[in-house]
């Protein structure tokens, strides 16, 4: 008889196998193509081992940043990616995310639905010293990504210096040093014609 547990978890691990199939409107730095979620949580995770000593809190629980980004757009497999210039779309981003995280952490025994959901509550809230440098990480990559395709994504969309600024600020609440790296990749970018002033 199979342990009842597993096949939770395992039922769960075949149901998030669909993140690679949520595509954002980041490009890849090479192929020019969309960034998956998958890949998206992958480099992000990266990023905090390589950035870490640049938070703003040291000592941060590492392990637990890793999970929150691990799990952070799990939801967007029922949501779908959010464009994060859309205000028409972030009009109920949160609701529609609380309920994709209601059905897919829930999928998970009892006491994992408690751990991922506290741990996207965490996330989504950016109080803690992890999930301010977890949010902003999640700023920062797709900013990053932005400037190396020469802001394809940004001009198709319309996306002016002035909202990538309002948007990246936060960026500072977790890792000042990032910001302060990320505010002259943005100057360097309009400068080039990149992102519109």
């Amino acid at each position: 008889m199979a342990n009842a547990r597993l096949v939770q978890q395992i039922q769960f691990i075949v149901e998030v196998d669909k993140l690679k199939e949520i595509f954002r409107q980041t490009l890849l730095t090479q192929s020019r193509r969309q960034e998956n979620d998958a890949e998206h949580s992958w480099h992000l995770c990266l990023m905090v081992l390589v950035l870490a000593e640049h938070a703003n809190t040291p000592n941060l629980d590492v392990l637990k940043v890793l999970k929150m980004l691990l799990i952070h757009d799990l939801v967007e497999i029922d949501a779908g990616d959010t464009f994060a210039y859309s205000t028409a779309q972030q009009a109920d981003q949160h609701a529609r995310e609380s309920r994709a995280a209601e059905r897919i952490f829930g999928l998970l025994p009892a006491d994992q639905t408690a751990e991922f959901r506290g741990l996207w509550d965490e996330f989504e809230a950016r109080v803690t010293p992890e999930a301010k440098f977890a949010g902003a990480l999640d700023r920062f990559q797709p900013m990053l990504q932005n400037c190396l395709t020469e802001g394809v994504a940004w001009r198709q969309n319309g996306v002016t210096s002035d909202r990538v600024i309002a948007r990246g600020q936060h960026i500072a609440e977790g890792a000042a040093a990032v910001w302060e790296h990320a505010a002259e990749l943005i100057a360097a970018a309009v400068r080039a014609g990149h992102l519109p002033a």
